[in-house]
């Protein structure tokens, strides 16, 4: 033992738990080989007590590029230096019982791969479309099932910077060389969603990754058309005045673009990787009931089905989609959005569907200054575990994120493992 370095200790322990060696070689099945959405090998058996008769579950955490904020550390690091960050995090998620990771790999249509679509992200080395020397998503893949962890690609389809500035972009990127498929809105650029060239592109871009690299999920977060910009309005006037004809307005129109992109994302998923599934992480308001009687009894002040044109509720009832996790990142008790109202209302929504529910977990509020004193409470997120537990269609937990997972402030993170993973288990 006392020849292995903490990382090679780690990884052979997930070995032996996943019925393998040391060098992590499973019979028959070698590192990073295990089929894409095909659960990990059974870990150990779990020992006699109360918690003998865990199901499976996700346990997932968010591991966000843009802006650096959970990795790289910061931009131009030694591609040596990048790799053993990324790895630190990999064994982190197993310390913690975790068995999936949501790995951002396009923040701003950008990419963490050598695509031959979009240029290299400039959270790698500071310059955008420069080559950093290795392949993260590859070696994410690779080392993440020596783990039997699941690897979730995670894609932001529309953003294209975090600022309105074309000039910032490498001279070669498709917002470029086709300025007319870029808009700026609220100081950053975005594909236009209306033009059905800019869908097929961003839908290529991201797809090519799935059929690259054996992922267990294509994941999305919560943006689609932009968050709403008091006193602005997105300008896709022309792209409506071109493609509108036939919608009872420009809201019904945008609802529309938004499906098609998901519809035909997930039927392009099953074409070429059928064994990967297709995952969204929204905003955690569908609408609230006052707008609608199907919405929650919330009074949120943005609500995905008006503001993002994103009916993610349509989206699980027609089962476009594998899971759901909305990103439920308020209290319990709290009046605007209720922890305790939202999940039965997810809950409802998933009924008598195949679409697995993940909740998504505001991990980072915990201890932080100016929020509301539940969340000063080391105990918040484990009760939030244990109120899930009375709600059976609830199969996991993503925690936002790695950096937090990590600094475990409070001590939540500690007391979420403590109380809900006192081993590992396999994901749905």
């Amino acid at each position: 033992m006392a020849g292995l370095s903490r990382r090679t200790f780690t990884v052979a322990a997930a070995a032996a738990l996943a019925g393998t060696g040391a060098s992590g070689r499973a019979v028959a099945e070698a590192p990073g080989t295990r089929a894409p959405g095909a659960p990990a090998p059974d870990p150990a058996p779990e020992p006699a007590g109360p918690h003998r008769t865990r199901r499976r579950e996700l346990r997932g955490m968010w591991i966000a590029s843009v802006a650096n904020t959970d990795w790289p550390s910061a931009p131009g690091l030694p591609p040596a230096e990048q790799r053993r960050e990324l790895l630190d995090l990999l064994d982190l998620a197993l310390e913690r019982r975790l068995n999936a990771v949501m790995f951002q790999v396009r923040p701003t249509a950008d990419a963490c791969w050598p695509s031959p679509y979009e240029p290299w992200s400039r959270y790698l080395t500071g310059i955008q479309g420069r080559d950093p020397g290795w392949d993260p998503l590859g070696t994410a893949v690779r080392e993440v099932h020596r783990r039997g962890l699941e690897l979730h690609a995670w894609f932001n389809p529309y953003r294209v910077a975090l600022t309105d500035d074309p000039g910032t972009l490498a001279p070669t990127h498709p917002a470029r060389l086709h300025p007319d498929w870029a808009v700026p809105f609220g100081g950053k650029l975005y594909y236009n969603p209306g033009l059905p060239e800019v869908r097929r592109f961003v839908e290529d871009a991201m797809l090519d990754a799935v059929r690259r690299y054996p992922i267990d999920a294509v994941h999305w977060d919560d943006y689609f058309y932009p968050y709403p910009v008091a006193g602005q309005t997105f300008p896709d006037d022309d792209a409506f005045a071109r493609h509108g004809a036939g919608f009872a307005d420009r809201d019904a129109w945008r609802r529309h673009n938004t499906d098609l992109l998901v519809r035909e994302t997930a039927a392009r998923i099953r074409r070429i990787r059928p064994a990967t599934r297709f995952g969204i992480s929204p905003f955690g308001v569908w609408r609230n009931a006052a707008t609608d009687p199907l919405g929650s009894a919330t009074a949120a002040g943005v609500q995905t089905y008006d503001d993002l044109h994103a009916d993610t509720r349509g989206w699980v009832r027609k089962e476009w989609i594998d899971y759901i996790a909305p990103q439920v990142y308020w209290n319990l008790g709290f009046a605007a959005a209720d922890y305790a109202t939202l999940v039965p209302w997810w809950s409802e929504v998933v009924r008598g569907t195949r679409v697995h529910l993940y909740i998504g977990e505001a991990l980072y509020k915990a201890g932080a200054a100016g929020q509301p004193a539940p969340w000063q409470d080391p105990a918040e997120l484990s009760r939030h575990l244990a109120f899930d537990a009375g709600h059976p269609q609830v199969r996991g937990n993503v925690f936002y994120s790695a950096t937090q997972v990590a600094a475990d402030p409070l001590g939540a993170m500690s007391r979420v493992v403590t109380d809900h993973y006192p081993t590992r288990v396999r994901t749905p």
